[in-house]
């Protein structure tokens, strides 16, 4: 039987990496969303966006999500369809419908269909500052709770899964979210445009590459249980992260300005090398080369 992974949230800037990495191991990929992005898809699959089948559905379209599993004989699941942090805080009644009970119906069906495989995306945004704090937004708590949910999944109906937590995850085709500035300010260095981060502090930084390649990992090669692991996060300030990108574009006019980012430190870190041995994740500098040189090869960024 032949392997079919079904991306939710596959139109998104994550997601569409996700298919990427997919087609390039020539395994067969659906993607759900609510609506389609073929600009995004066009300038990161190229030709192969033809690939891979398009479902405009809501997650919570329990109907639509059947059908979708049944006509392609699904047998993964990499479960990225989120609302972020600002549309979480925003609206808490619509981030709770898509981020937990989402999830839920997306485990149901992982177990209606026996699926093989299965990874989700967690968050370092579930810790707080300190090891006992509780998540410092809804996004975090919401994350939290789906942990939770696939624990839950594991221990009564035997689906395994097996979550990722990045932190800020930059690269090309990151434009929304409260930590998208990063990518953002390649974007506009690459066009020579002025742009100033919203935020200050240290974070942890992961390039979208392997953000990717961990999650079709983790979907195809999902251990027993229902672990969660941690991305390596190269930390990094925004300064200094700016001062990457000005490496790569001489005199760009870039700054940042605004709240520091809360920090979140996990009370027993779960490293991914921990499931998968021979993990190496991309440096820094090396990922916004990767950024910066994204946009160039293409003239201008993409339209806001």
């Amino acid at each position: 039987m032949r392997d079919v992974v079904l991306v939710t949230g596959g139109a998104g800037f994550v997601g569409t990496w996700v298919l990427r990495e997919l087609l390039a191991r020539g395994v067969s990929a659906v993607a759900l969303d609510v609506a389609a992005n073929p600009d995004r898809w066009r300038r990161v699959l190229g030709p192969r966006a033809a690939d891979v089948p398009f479902v405009a559905a809501s997650l919570l379209d329990h109907d639509a999500l059947r059908r979708t599993c049944d006509e392609h004989r699904v047998t993964h699941f990499v479960h990225l369809a989120a609302v972020l942090t600002p549309a979480c805080q925003a609206d808490p009644c619509a981030g709770a419908a898509v981020n937990v009970l989402g999830g839920v119906t997306l485990f149901e069906e992982a177990r209606r269909v026996n699926a093989r495989g299965l990874s989700y995306a967690s968050s370092l945004a579930v810790f707080g500052p300190q090891p006992d704090d509780p998540p410092p937004f809804l996004y975090g708590a919401f994350k939290k709770a789906l942990e939770q949910v696939a624990e839950q999944y594991w221990r009564h109906f035997g689906v395994r899964s097996l979550g990722v937590r990045p932190h800020v995850v930059y690269g090309p085709e990151r434009d929304g979210g409260l930590t998208a500035g990063p990518s953002l300010a390649a974007r506009a260095a690459a066009r020579g445009e002025p742009f100033a981060v919203g935020y200050t502090g240290t974070a942890g930084y992961d390039y979208v590459e392997d953000v990717a390649r961990a999650f079709v990992r983790a979907a195809l090669e999902t251990p027993p249980g229902a672990a969660v692991v941690d991305l390596l996060s190269e930390p990094a300030t925004t300064e200094e992260l700016l001062a990457l990108v000005r490496a790569e574009v001489p005199g760009a006019a870039l700054s940042a300005a605004g709240p520091v980012l809360p920090v979140n430190r996990p009370p027993h870190p779960s490293p991914i090398e921990a499931v998968f041995a021979d993990w190496q994740a991309t440096p820094l500098a090396e990922g916004v080369r990767r950024t910066v040189a994204f946009y160039r090869a293409r003239g201008v960024g993409p339209p806001d």
